[in-house]
């Protein structure tokens, strides 16, 4: 009778523990360049009713695992946007994790450290800088690099575990959105042998802040959706980065929806926008990794 109660608790903590975040610190100690960054990683709920971070100076994964029944092997780092000032994680985040998990993919969302706020309200810090344009780019302009560099950490971490997490070395992509898109872009152009994105999908991102790189040799197939009725006029930049990847001869695909706005996540809104992550979803079958 021991052994069986035993059993059954044991079997509870298992469950447990497979139920909570489990939060991965990305660095060994103090992300390099910003150590003496002491400002305390906090969340509230934005006036939209979302979750969102600020204040980020540590960056971490927090791992969502599929159901085993369902696990593909594939794993995605998934990088919220923010404007670099805060992450949308619950609606760029999360609840894409839990999309991707649904379909099998194993994911980690990267919290990538952001610019100080010195109020509770971070987004209308953001808005502030933003409307100012000379304050917000140089508010930016050093964070930008460290981000990816923090997206490139994420991605050779996953691939320097992908035993322990029942992933394939081989099938390590990265997702972003908005700044995290940038971070995206710029991991798919930047990154070294260790860190090489398997498949990348910035998402109306921003692209900029890291230079103007050439398009790697073995660059990784890339997945870029957007809006033409985007308030920050963006989808240049979409066009530019699908053009380079093409006239590089390396696999890309480009959805510009007629509308849709920013910020669009995975909510549902009644528009074609609606549907990016399933024709991402199967842009990725598709792919031969």
């Amino acid at each position: 009778m021991k052994r069986y109660t035993l059993a059954i608790i044991s079997l509870f903590l298992f469950i447990s523990l497979e139920a909570q975040d489990v939060v991965i610190p990305l660095y060994k100690g103090k992300a390099p360049g910003s150590e003496n960054w002491g400002y305390k990683e906090s969340e509230k709920v934005s006036t939209s009713g979302s979750k969102v971070i600020y204040n980020v100076s540590d960056p971490t994964l927090t791992l969502f695992l599929p159901e085993k029944s369902v696990a593909n092997g594939t794993a995605i780092v998934v990088c919220p946007g923010g404007g670099f000032h805060f992450l949308a994680i619950e609606k760029e985040g999360y609840n894409v994790a839990k999309w991707l998990n649904e379909k099998g993919i194993t994911v980690f969302v990267l919290k990538y450290r952001l610019v100080e706020s010195f109020t509770d309200d971070p987004v209308k810090e953001y808005r502030e800088k933003y409307s100012k344009g000379d304050l917000f780019r140089k508010s930016v302009e050093q964070i930008i690099m460290m981000d990816v560099e923090d997206g490139k950490a994420a991605v050779a971490y996953v691939r320097a575990n992908a035993d322990k997490y029942g992933i394939a070395p081989n099938r390590i992509g990265i997702m972003g959105f908005s700044a995290g898109g940038t971070v995206t872009a710029g991991v798919a152009q930047t990154y070294d042998e260790k860190s090489r994105p398997d498949f990348a999908a910035p998402i109306y991102p921003y692209v900029g802040g890291f230079g103007n790189p050439a398009v790697p040799t073995d660059a990784p197939p890339i997945f870029i959706a957007g809006t033409s009725d985007d308030p920050y006029t963006f989808y240049k930049q979409w066009t530019a980065l699908y053009e380079k990847w093409t006239d590089a001869k390396k696999p890309a695909e480009l959805h510009i929806y007629k509308n849709g706005g920013h910020g669009f996540g995975v909510n549902k809104k009644g528009l074609p926008t609606d549907g990016w992550i399933d024709r991402f979803y199967e842009w990725y079958l598709g792919l031969t990794l």
